[in-house]
């Protein structure tokens, strides 16, 4: 399971409706569960597909404090590989029973591909939405503790009246790896609770 953050002001369903049109055609069917900041979109090969193997991916998006992460799960290969068995048992039988089995071949290859194609859909869809990998407002400069004055965030001493800054500067949460302020006590991301 792979997770990315984006910063934005941006909601889970903006992102789960950007990827049930793009992938709901073809072979291919999708269901949406949840609301609001929680969302599961589940990308599947139609059971009635005339081609190809079946597959299944899950997409959860959860609002964060800053933005969404967005987690895909383990995609199901059993029923891809089964039918690139059946292709490549066939062709050793008879190579020109490739030519029958050229739907299945690229169903397999799209289906193959579903991991990869569909981050790309989410980045569309952030970028679209006017969110991305940057840093959330609030995480690009460091405040000073003595004399509230912005500072970059690899500062090592406040550029106003020179006080340390390490204290100041964020942190990541163990759990799930999201950019926290030292202040939080509780991951607004996962909710995990941080060490002090």
């Amino acid at each position: 399971m792979s997770v990315k953050f984006f910063h934005g002001n941006i909601n889970p369903d903006d992102i789960a409706r950007d990827i049930i049109a793009y992938f709901h055609r073809g072979n291919f069917r999708v269901q949406k569960f949840g609301a609001d900041s929680h969302v599961a979109v589940q990308i599947a090969t139609n059971p009635y597909a005339k081609s190809g193997g079946n597959t299944a991916l899950t997409v959860a998006i959860h609002k964060a404090k800053d933005g969404i992460s967005v987690q895909l799960g383990q995609q199901a290969w059993l029923g891809i590989a089964a039918s690139l068995g059946m292709t490549a048992i066939s062709a050793i039988r008879n190579p020109f029973s490739l030519l029958t089995r050229i739907d299945d071949l690229a169903q397999d290859v799209e289906s193959l591909q579903l991991a990869e194609q569909t981050w790309k859909v989410i980045a569309e869809s952030v970028r679209q939405h006017g969110a991305g990998f940057a840093l959330s407002e609030r995480l690009r400069r460091t405040i000073c503790p003595y004399c509230h004055t912005a500072n970059e965030i690899a500062a090592g001493r406040c550029i106003a009246c020179g006080a340390p800054l390490g204290e100041a500067q964020p942190k990541t949460c163990s759990n799930c790896g999201f950019v926290v302020k030292r202040s939080e006590i509780k991951c607004p991301n996962c909710n995990a609770d941080l060490p002090e």
